[in-house]
């Protein structure tokens, strides 16, 4: 049984320089999410954007499923059990600002699915992430980040180069 090597990169692909890390992996997001009914990946990634923070922190969107004629579709939200009622009668916005990403009336119906608290199965619901605290710089780490960027006179330019210089000071060794 042989291996197929994969395709050595072309030259125009290593003459582009630094792509930005999503660009590496949108076919695959658009991919995963066009299996999932999602045309436009932008609901997705761009969720909190598109219907407010408010609601995003309410709501996660599951599927867009589409009907048998191909005339709006219907977006499946997972919604916790206590804000469902207060999600429900915000439906008719929703809707407008869901469409309003895509151009035109793609959704005709949003069905909510609701969830406990905590979720199913090792609390799937939690819908923002846990803020990790921010520990102190060290000082001699700070004067020598600023030791480096000393000399160069645009503030904000100085700012990056000490930012960056910590974070290299602080990094950890491998």
């Amino acid at each position: 049984m042989s291996r197929k090597l994969a395709p050595s990169p072309s030259a125009n692909h290593r003459m582009r320089g630094f792509e930005p890390a999503f660009g590496l992996m949108k076919d695959a997001v658009r991919s995963a999410g066009e299996s999932r009914g999602f045309a436009v990946a932008r609901l997705l990634t761009h969720w909190a954007e598109a219907v407010g923070e408010e609601m995003a922190r309410k709501t996660r969107p599951v599927k867009i499923g589409y009907g048998k004629g191909g005339m709006g579709a219907t977006l499946t939200l997972l919604v916790k059990a206590t804000e469902a009622p207060m999600v429900q009668m915000a439906l008719p916005q929703l809707k407008d600002r869901v469409n309003a990403v895509y151009g035109y009336a793609a959704i005709s119906h949003i069905h909510l699915t609701q969830t406990a608290a905590t979720g199913f199965a090792e609390g799937q619901a939690e819908f923002t992430p846990t803020v990790r605290p921010v520990k102190p710089a060290d000082p001699a780490l700070t004067a020598k980040a600023q030791a480096a960027a000393d000399g160069v006179t645009d503030p904000t330019l100085r700012s990056a180069l000490e930012q960056l210089a910590q974070n290299i000071l602080t990094r950890p060794r491998t």
